[in-house]
Parts: C-alpha cells; sequence; structure tokens
C-alpha cells in the first residue's frame, strides 16, 4: 500500500512540473464558420477588441509589444488575438505569443479550408488586409481598422468603447 502512494505522489509531482510549461504556451482556439458569433456572445455586454494578425506581416509582429503593453494597462477591456495562418504554424504563433507574453489571453487560429468564408463572416467589407483590429464597445457596435495603431489610438478607442 505504501509504494501505491508513493507512486501516486510521484506522479501529481510531475504533473505539477510538466503542467506549467504548457500552460505558458497557451491554448489555440480553432476559428471556425460560427466562431465570431461564439466571441461575441462569450463577450456579451462587455466591450472587446479584436486584433487579427499573422506570422507572415512583419507589422503584426512589432506591434506585439505594443499590443502587450496596452493588454497590461488596460484589465477592463478583453483583448483576443486570432491569427489568419493555418494550423502548420501553430508552433510559430505559440512561440511568438508567449515572447509578447500574450498567450495568456484569448487566442484563436484559422481552423478552415476556406479562410475567405472566415474573413467575411468577421466583415464582409474586409478583404484581408493585415494587422486588422476591432473595436466592440459593449453593445457590440464596432470600429474596424487596417493597419498599424499607435498608443494614442489605442488609447482613443479604449476611450470610445468604455464610453
Amino acid at each position: 500500500m505504501p509504494r501505491r502512494i508513493l507512486i501516486i505522489c510521484h506522479f501529481i509531482l510531475l504533473c505539477a512540473v510538466a503542467l506549467p510549461s504548457h500552460a505558458e504556451q497557451g491554448t489555440l482556439k480553432p476559428f471556425i464558420p460560427g466562431s465570431y458569433k461564439q466571441l461575441e456572445d462569450s463577450n456579451a455586454n462587455k466591450p472587446f477588441m479584436l486584433v487579427i494578425w499573422s506570422i507572415t506581416c512583419s507589422s503584426c509582429l512589432k506591434d506585439m509589444a505594443l499590443l502587450n503593453k496596452m493588454h497590461k494597462a488596460n484589465p477592463n477591456i478583453n483583448m483576443v488575438m486570432l491569427a489568419t495562418d493555418d494550423s502548420s504554424a501553430t508552433e510559430q504563433i505559440q512561440q511568438i505569443l508567449a515572447k509578447n507574453e500574450l498567450s495568456g489571453i484569448e487566442n484563436w487560429l484559422f481552423a478552415d479550408e476556406n479562410p475567405q468564408k472566415l474573413r467575411y463572416e468577421i466583415d464582409p467589407k474586409w478583404y484581408g488586409e493585415l494587422p486588422r483590429t476591432y473595436f466592440l464597445n459593449k453593445k457590440h457596435d464596432r470600429e474596424g481598422i487596417s493597419g498599424v495603431l499607435s498608443q494614442e489610438d489605442y488609447e482613443a478607442f479604449f476611450k470610445k468603447i468604455l464610453d
């Protein structure tokens, strides 16, 4: 009997050691048809920001440090990240998010064979230019912006969606 307890204790200890490193990587949720509605529903009556990016977008990558800073300075606004890459880029996406301390927030990854269909579901007027950021107030009235934003831009949009 004591040997079993010892084995169980070792197993629990190994799990406890392994879990933190896995948790740091974060989870990438598959973004499929219906996911945008799921995002809106999970943020009902709350303002949030949707940041759409890719590992192949140099402007997106340069913006990551500022996104981290803005997230830390504005914990009352839920920041959601959506990578437009496919699942073959999962490891790279997780490394970029971890490096920029963004793996702890909600992260999604395009997971449909037809990315155009997913883009259309998010916004019929969006044709795929990156970075793309949506600011949604608590009623989910939204404003979509393509291109890199400054800290002042983020602060102005945050003020707008919190009013």
